[in-house]
């Protein structure tokens, strides 16, 4: 009987994937090449992942010996992909952060039009909490600071109390250098 010994790795991510309400593609970074090489595979694993998952209230499915970790929100659906050895709570943390990140990035608008509005937004947070299936970061608080998504560009009407006053004190502090 032969056995295969499973050596640790860093690189637990193999994909993450952002469909919206049809199945369709909006984001998609594969960090195995070899998992599935051509668009062509690639799509059909989407679909397969989607018709799985679009009415299931789960939160982690198995499909072609991968793990899938999952959310949606109002018309876009989030996943991350592992091997089916993973850890499904460091898939977990990856897909929280990424949603969380977002959700930031979108101001809590967390639906189709938005995201394609915020796709640069959207890819430099995958880049920041994944590189090359490793992942780097699992804080939305990190990520959000790496990506400079500063809390300044978010409408005044939007803001706390806190990060009006912290905003006004940079106005006056710059005002007073010039």
């Amino acid at each position: 009987m032969e056995t295969t010994s499973l050596e640790p790795s860093l690189h637990t991510v193999k994909a993450v994937l952002i469909l919206d309400n049809d199945g369709n593609r909006l984001l998609s970074k594969y960090y195995d090449p070899e998992l599935y090489p051509s668009i062509k595979e690639q799509r059909s694993f989407e679909k397969n992942v989607f018709n799985k998952t679009y009415k299931a209230d789960d939160e982690i499915a198995f499909l072609e010996g991968m793990t899938i970790v999952y959310k949606s929100s109002i018309d876009l659906f989030f996943y991350v992909v592992g091997s089916s050895q993973e850890n499904e709570l460091m898939l977990m943390a990856v897909l929280n952060c990424l949603f969380d990140s977002l959700s930031h990035i979108l101001r809590k608008n967390i639906e189709r039009r938005c995201l394609l509005e915020n796709m640069e937004g959207a890819f430099l947070v995958v880049d920041e909490i994944i590189d090359g299936g490793v992942i780097l970061e699992s804080d939305p608080q990190q990520v959000l600071q790496k990506v400079n998504y500063r809390t300044d560009e978010i409408p005044l009407g939007e803001q706390s109390v806190t990060q009006v006053l912290q905003s006004a004190k940079e106005q006056i502090k710059w005002s007073l250098l010039k």
